[in-house]
């Protein structure tokens, strides 16, 4: 009552009961379709129909079974995540929790999730920005699957340069080692889904599932808000 809702995106008040974005803009939102993803890594190529394996999945290698994202990292999208981010924008949540469980029941087999996991952030800059967004995701996407979540299980160990800041080719040698695992006797025989915020390389989320098989883990899924 005292402070109405407005859409996230063009200020008029918003018509999506409990959300913060309206009708209109949630249909220009970038959403990455189902159909012509990479099977591995999710990748989406316009135009093209089914699945495939990408260039890179066949030449690189991944540490994860499958990955999915729910938009593209472009235009009010990009902007929204960098509210949510870096200025506790958090009333976000509910409208990234509907687009992120949308995805993973398209893309996964959402049953077979025994454990989802967020990407963990260095002491260090969770101190400086007072919170994780990738804890907020997972555990709201957590409630909307049915499925349990913890933030304990996957940690940061070391002090790596900035993804962000590091050419593509770069990125995979700056994370290696830098995840370590807290409780392995959750994880043996596990299907397990690593929620992150963005997609890039897939760098960190492939480091982060090769740690979690090496601790057991029977598959490592990972989903993110943006690509």
């Amino acid at each position: 009552m005292v402070w109405p809702r407005d859409c996230e995106v063009c200020s008029r008040p918003a018509d999506r009961p409990g959300r913060h974005v309206c009708s209109d803009c949630l249909e220009r939102l970038p959403f990455i379709p189902v159909d012509g993803c990479c099977r591995r890594c999710g990748c989406d190529v316009h135009r093209l129909d089914g699945e495939f394996l990408c260039e890179e999945c066949r030449t690189r290698g991944r540490g994860f079974d499958r990955a999915a994202s729910a938009l593209r990292y472009e235009g009010d999208a990009e902007k929204m995540l960098k509210n949510f981010k870096f200025r506790r924008h958090l009333w976000l949540r509910d409208d990234f929790a509907d687009w992120l469980e949308a995805c993973a029941r398209a893309r996964f087999k959402t049953d077979e999730i025994d454990l989802l996991l967020p990407v963990p952030l260095k002491f260090f800059r969770r101190i400086d920005r007072g919170y994780n967004q990738c804890d907020y995701l997972a555990e709201a996407l957590s409630r909307r699957l049915g499925r349990p979540f913890s933030k304990s299980v996957l940690k940061r160990v070391g002090s790596p340069a900035r993804q962000s800041e590091l050419p593509e080719k770069e990125r995979f040698d700056n994370v290696r080692g830098t995840f370590a695992v807290g409780k392995t006797d959750v994880l043996a025989g596990k299907t397990v889904l690593v929620v992150d915020d963005v997609m890039t390389t897939g760098a960190t989320l492939s480091e982060c599932a090769k740690t979690l098989k090496a601790a057991g883990c029977a598959k490592v899924w990972c989903i993110s808000l943006l690509r």
